[in-house]
């Protein structure tokens, strides 16, 4: 390989064939670490997406998600017709053997796992196609004949057939099945993996509403996200059991060493990087378990530097739908509130209700559901994401907290809103979550008093509920009771930014 990429030089500016020279040895390295860092995320992102699809374990062709009309559903549990039944509830155990974390309601750990390796897994795969076009290496994986099919064709049959077919050396030249494989695998699974993700976050699809349509809408895009997940898994046993049938140490110094010959030391050093990966996997587990706050402070500092503010929390939401979009049926979640105070306000259709405003304001209120009302009302026809995966569509109509803002004047140090609520989070105290004061000031945060042109039902959040469009939807807290303005998220709860956050690690970018 060192002759051939050598040889590419040639015929070029000297002061390139000098660089590549040097560069050459650190190149083809890269080139092989590459293989294995890829291995070693791609094996993270699979487990931790297996935790994240039981979640909700049914995937669907509309956005509807109306229990029934999905096309697969990996649990035995029908929805049952005479009880209500939650999302939470709808969530099964999976085994940490074969998933990350694994166990049950365990989405905000996973969904750390998932993130950060993508995050990783992108930048690792921008090396690597960029060594391939700088070495010439592409030629390898690209095909550029369509002779390439029927060639592909007639090595799968002879492997179909138990036949190995006539074989390359390896070393510079893959089969042509290998080649489709590998030029699939890099240059339209992993992009696509890329961009059915974009689909599924809220802060995209209710910027730009057209770009989940691409894919059929954002089930859609959940569907093939997962069929790629079953691919790479295709992929990875294919691949693993044909090293080890057509000789796996002469393969393993291929792919680890780079060179010919039936030596031992490529096999050693593949077992040792697969031993890592492993090693890799017991302590995700155990951080997972043991330390999960440090992954969620580790994803707050990378993600929140990077992601969302410089891509997806800049994305105002805008997507409106009809009402002939609307859902017919959309998940509750959540758990009632069991308080006195609240059954009590339910029970009088909370004439007697007041939302307490308060904090660091000039003029704080104590607001009647009819004083809310006589402020003016904002209507959004939205779809709803929800963390675990579903999603909606449903007509609001509220309060905006702009328009709530004007009355009660926040102060120049109050940067952060937080919405208590009448219920409880899912290990008990009340539950709250906050919302940034300029994301909270955006059109689409509303306080909900109606839903689909009627009074808000008790299911799903009377008096109020938040609904802030560009985020999933444990941020959009049910039941409020009070809002207050606050200098920082860590004044309040145990300072992460909501319950949710605080008791079940969720993390701090709800726009993806």
């Amino acid at each position: 390989m060192a002759r051939e990429l050598g040889a590419n030089v040639l015929g070029r500016p000297i002061v390139w064939v000098v660089l590549g020279l040097i560069a050459l040895p650190i190149v083809v390295a890269w080139i092989r670490i590459t293989h294995f860092v890829n291995f070693l995320f791609i094996i993270l992102l699979i487990r931790s997406g297996l935790s994240i699809l039981m979640d909700h374990p049914r995937l669907y062709r509309n956005d509807h998600c109306t229990p029934g009309t999905e096309w697969i559903r990996f649990t035995p549990v029908e929805i049952p017709p005479d009880k209500v039944w939650t999302a939470k509830e709808d969530a099964r155990y999976i085994s940490p053997w074969v998933a990350l974390p694994g166990y049950r309601h365990t989405i905000g750990v996973a969904r750390h796992w998932h993130f950060l390796p993508a995050l990783f897994w992108f930048l690792n795969g921008v090396v690597y196609v960029t060594l391939l076009f700088v070495t010439d290496e592409w030629d390898r994986l690209v095909p550029t004949s369509t002779q390439i099919i029927p060639n592909a064709w007639a090595v799968l049959v002879h492997y179909a057939t138990f036949h190995w077919p006539p074989k390359p050396e390896t070393l510079l030249f893959y089969n042509a099945l290998q080649q489709v494989g590998y030029f699939a695998v890099v240059f339209i699974m992993a992009p696509l993996s890329l961009l059915t993700a974009m689909a599924m976050s809220p802060s995209v699809v209710n910027h730009f509403p057209w770009y989940a349509r691409l894919f059929g809408g954002r089930q859609s895009a959940r569907s093939i996200h997962f069929a790629l997940l079953l691919g790479y898994l295709a992929f990875l046993v294919m691949h693993v059991s044909l090293v080890i049938a057509t000789g796996f140490a002469k393969n393993m110094n291929h792919i680890v060493l780079g060179i010919s010959g039936n030596g031992s030391n490529g096999a050693v050093l593949g077992l040792l990087g697969i031993g890592f990966v492993g090693a890799v996997a017991l302590f995700a587990h155990w951080l997972s378990w043991n330390r999960p706050r440090v992954m969620q402070y580790f994803a707050r500092f990378v993600h929140t530097g990077i992601m969302r503010r410089l891509l997806f929390g800049r994305l105002v939401p805008r997507a409106q739908y009809t009402r002939e979009d609307i859902s017919p049926y959309f998940w509750p979640n959540g758990k009632m509130p069991e308080s006195d105070e609240w059954r009590g306000l339910a029970a009088d259709d909370f004439r007697e209700f007041r939302l307490e405003v308060s904090g660091l304001v000039e003029n704080p209120v104590s607001l009647s559901l009819d004083e809310i009302k006589a402020l003016g009302k904002h209507e959004q026809i939205t779809m709803h994401h929800c963390i675990q995966g579903w999603s909606g569509i449903a007509q609001w109509g509220g309060l905006t907290i702009a328009k709530l803002a004007e009355v009660v004047r926040p102060l120049p140090e109050a940067k952060v809103v937080v919405f208590n609520s009448f219920g409880e989070g899912l290990y008990g105290g009340e539950y709250y979550d906050t919302q940034k004061l300029e994301n909270a000031l955006r059109s689409e945060c509303i306080l909900a008093y109606e839903m689909n042109g009627q009074p808000l039902p008790h299911l799903y959040g009377a008096p109020l509920r938040l609904r802030v469009e560009n985020q999933l939807g444990y941020k959009m807290v049910k039941w409020v009771k009070s809002v207050e303005f606050v200098a920082s998220e860590k004044d309040v709860g145990k300072g992460h930014g909501g319950k949710n956050e605080d008791d079940e690690y969720f993390d701090l970018i709800p726009e993806i």
